[in-house]
């Protein structure tokens, strides 16, 4: 028992000296539909040239966590690499009756419905092993909900670092500022992941909340 506490000890000073080049474990958590997705996807294709799922306009397009390791990205001189992580979005209710609208079969609707449900259980399962996490939200949209509530909860009752992103300020009903205002607490960037708009501040703010990690 002593030999194995000490080879414990100096495993976790090693990791510590060296926790700069470990790979940090990055989360995109926020609502169906605020752009997760085609955030991570811009990021992996910028550095990887790989995407790391697929978008759609019908909410719940990614139902499994899906992520994409090793990934090396560059800003100023400086490189991290880490571990990207999509997760489904986050709801408190998901009714099949949502997806009709779209076109898909009452079949079809279940199915999506019930894969979605348990795509939120997984998400939530998943926040205990991020390192950072960005919450995605529609800046076009009204913060003030309880999904959001939902997941900032439970990211302050795990105590990782987050970096909201409020995603889509190319739409003309965007507003930075309600998303401020909602989340005094949390540094705020307002960014077009679909243009590629203010990635420079993103990545910014992404490597100075690496240094807490």
């Amino acid at each position: 028992m002593p030999i194995k506490i000490f080879k414990n000890f100096f495993k976790r000073i090693f990791t510590n000296l060296f926790n700069n080049k470990k790979e940090i474990k990055l989360g995109f958590y926020g609502p169906p539909n605020a752009g997760k997705t085609s955030l991570a996807n811009r990021i992996c294709k910028d550095f990887t040239g790989e995407e790391i799922g697929t978008v759609s306009k019908i909410p719940h397009e990614t139902r499994k966590v899906q992520f994409k390791e090793k990934v090396e990205i560059s800003y100023k001189g400086k490189k991290m690499t880490f571990k990207m992580v999509d997760t489904p979005g986050i709801a408190t209710k998901i009714d099949y009756e949502d997806f009709l609208k779209y076109k898909m079969s009452k079949k079809d609707a279940k199915e999506r419905a019930k894969e979605a449900t348990q795509g939120v259980i997984e998400s939530i399962k998943w926040l205990d092993d991020m390192d950072i996490v960005v919450v995605v939200l529609d800046a076009s949209e009204n913060p003030y909900n309880q999904v959001n509530i939902t997941i900032i909860g439970n990211l302050v009752a795990r105590n990782i670092p987050v970096l909201i992103v409020a995603n889509k300020i190319d739409l003309k009903k965007a507003d930075i500022k309600k998303i401020e205002a909602a989340f005094p607490e949390y540094e705020v960037v307002g960014i077009s992941a679909r243009f590629g708009d203010n990635l420079e501040e993103f990545y910014e703010s992404i490597f100075r909340l690496s240094k807490k990690v």
